[in-house]
């Protein structure tokens, strides 16, 4: 068995993660380069060493999970989220139940908070945010941006939900206390249900088909009967019917 594949049964044992599930040559090649900057030879050096050593391990789940992230990424969704999506979500509820899936380093759950707060008033807004590496999630916690993780964002949101100090900005307390930050697993953990609106984007084209497929069919369990699923914009699903969804616009699906 070539020592990529011995690598991918041993870490799955270890951590419980599947990376058979992720693309293969996507996820070889960033892990090549990993053990290759830490001075292995191969998969099976870089595991002994990730066996022994939990500061490796941490890094090494830390590299697998793809940590790129900003704030209204793809500003023109956002804005069909803010005049067209929230207005019909809360003309049936006005306490929704939303889950930002995969959300990295809190950029998106933040940016959901800050856009819904033009319909209700933050202190009654709930957000449910999880993503696989605790390394994102304790820095989501934080808050605090680099100045071009905020290039999509209008002057007058940043002015009103940031604190600025100096190259950096900080998320204010009364955003942060709208999002509750939780580790799950896509691909082994089980979903809660009854969500008015999930947004997972910008994730799903490091999977496989087969792992697509088990996601999507979970969102759609997960979504009330008319929720909304929000995708990326390189992640058009192309048979939505499939799942038990519509599309309602550009990268938004409703559930039938």
């Amino acid at each position: 068995m070539p020592d990529y594949a011995i690598f991918i049964e041993n870490i799955k044992k270890k951590t419980g993660i599947d990376l058979s599930l992720y693309k293969e040559a996507q996820m070889r090649r960033r892990l090549t380069s990993l053990y290759e900057k830490k001075g292995f030879r191969n998969f099976k050096e870089y595991y002994d060493a990730i066996h022994k050593d939990s500061a490796m391990l941490e890094e090494f789940l830390d590299r697998m999970t793809i940590n790129v992230s900003e704030f209204y990424r793809n500003a023109q969704r956002w804005n069909v989220l803010e005049k067209k999506i929230f207005p019909k979500l809360l003309a049936g509820n006005k306490k929704l139940k939303i889950w930002s899936a995969a959300c990295s380093t809190g950029e998106e759950p933040y940016s959901l908070a800050m856009v819904l707060s033009s319909h209700v008033p933050l202190r009654e807004i709930s957000i449910l945010a999880t993503d696989l590496d605790m390394g994102v999630i304790e820095r989501a916690k934080v808050g605090l941006y680099p100045e071009r993780a905020l290039k999509e964002v209008p002057a007058s949101v940043v002015q009103k939900f940031f604190v600025n100090e100096g190259h950096y900005y900080q998320v204010k307390d009364e955003v942060k206390r709208t999002v509750t930050f939780k580790q799950q697993n896509l691909l082994e953990d089980r979903y809660d249900t009854g969500f008015d609106l999930i947004v997972c984007r910008n994730v799903m084209i490091y999977f496989t088909e087969e792992a697509k497929d088990q996601i999507y069919m979970n969102f759609s369990k997960s979504l009330k009967k008319g929720g909304i699923l929000f995708v990326g914009s390189t992640e058009q699903i192309f048979n939505p019917a499939k799942y038990g969804f519509e599309s309602e616009d550009t990268f938004f699906y409703r559930k039938i």
